[in-house]
């Protein structure tokens, strides 16, 4: 074969196999569409369901995460456990746990501790998704283009989350839509996602199973994961919670708020995932960080400061900034791929660093409950503002060579 000849069937096998890859992220392009969709519905309305069906406390409203949250440290060792399937095979029995988990709470849940069960399983499965799909959307690209294709995907999913806010909106608004409607409908698109993930080709099996990879090199990562998760915990239990409990907004605002939250974050996932690529995971990182740190002060001082017809937009301001930054948090995806030893390190990295952010994640609540219901919750967020001053120095020390 001449020299000319074997260049161009080089060039013909990367047309081929760009096309194979394009593909194959087209049909992860529609998992993130219809678990956008299914998160859109959660996001909605969660807290709701439990003020209004389970009648929760400030303190047991805390509680509740210990549960929620505990497959997150776990994920570790699951995927460790069915790493032989692969990537994609593992993702679709996420898809599957957390369908479950949607149905049984919505049809299954006649009292708080049952309830809890169902929690678990459905937060087993998108705790087992979390990992996989930043993994799953890099092993699509190429190196130069990781942050503009995760940028991609996360604008599809968000987009997609405005139809999961409009079901919520007009379900409660004009069609009498129970709780029970809306995590059926959130069910049945987990399962659309999985049908989706089967129809991509599965990984190759390996040889033998990766349980854990824990590495010195990987430090700095878990480190931020546990400063992120704790910050991050706070915000998920007790942002929304102020405004259902002190300011007593319904599924339907929290819908209004969500599509703010889109169509903010459609904007931001994508200069996000630009700016990865050209300034780099620090400099964005670090942006976020600041950021935050406003945030958690505009939370804890509105209320002081402005009447409270006032104070509640600044707070749903806080509440919609905060949401729509949490895309930064795949720089810290990136920055593994980028600094990993081995491509197979990747997704174990990954999926440590989530279990990392979830054991903390898990009793953080529990002590921002408690200190909701001896001084208010003005100084749950002061505590966040503090973890935020040490998530940004932490992520100054990211460096990537």
């Amino acid at each position: 074969m001449t020299e000319k000849t074997a260049q161009k069937v080089n060039i013909a096998e990367a047309i081929k196999e760009y096309v194979k890859r394009d593909r194959e992220f087209a049909l992860f392009l529609a998992v993130g569409v219809f678990v956008g969709i299914s998160q859109g519905i959660n996001f909605t309305v969660f807290n709701n369901y439990l003020n209004d069906i389970h009648n929760l406390s400030a303190s047991l409203r805390g509680i509740v995460e210990f549960p929620r949250e505990l497959p997150g440290m776990l994920v570790m060792l699951v995927l460790g456990v069915l790493s032989f399937l692969g990537d994609i095979r593992m993702s679709v029995i996420g898809m599957i746990c957390a369908a479950l988990g949607f149905m049984g709470l919505g049809l299954f849940s006649p009292t708080f501790s049952v309830m809890l069960v169902w929690l678990m399983t459905y937060s087993l499965g998108t705790h087992v998704f979390m990992p996989l799909s930043a993994s799953i959307g890099m092993s699509l690209s190429q190196k130069e283009d990781y942050g503009r294709r995760l940028g991609r995907y996360n604008a599809y999913n968000l987009a997609a989350t405005i139809a999961g806010y409009a079901i919520v909106w007009l379900g409660f608004k004009y069609l009498s839509f129970t709780y029970k409607t809306a995590f059926i409908i959130g069910a049945v698109c987990y399962i659309i996602a999985a049908g989706f993930l089967l129809a991509m080709k599965a990984d190759k099996p390996k040889e033998k199973k990766i349980k854990l990879v824990l590495r010195k090199k990987y430090t700095l990562y878990y480190i931020l994961n546990v400063i992120n998760g704790a910050r991050k915990q706070i915000f998920l239990t007790f942002a929304p919670w102020v405004l259902i409990q002190v300011y007593h907004l319904d599924p339907p605002t929290f819908a209004i708020l969500g599509v703010m939250v889109s169509l903010l974050s459609i904007v931001t996932r994508t200069v996000i995932g630009d700016a990865i690529d050209k300034k780099g995971e620090r400099f964005v990182l670090s942006l976020g960080a600041m950021l935050i740190i406003v945030i958690c002060i505009g939370y804890s001082a509105a209320g002081d400061l402005f009447s409270a017809g006032i104070a509640v937009i600044v707070l749903s301001a806080c509440y919609i900034i905060d949401n729509s930054m949490n895309v930064v948090e795949m720089a810290r995806s990136t920055y593994v791929k980028k600094i990993a030893l081995y491509p197979e390190d990747v997704t174990p990295t990954l999926s440590a660093g989530v279990s990392f952010d979830h054991i903390i994640a898990m009793t953080i609540p529990f002590f921002g409950g408690v200190i909701w219901t001896a001084f208010g919750y003005k100084y749950v967020f002061m505590l966040a503002a503090v973890i935020a001053v040490v998530n940004l120095y932490f992520t100054m020390k990211i460096k990537v060579e």
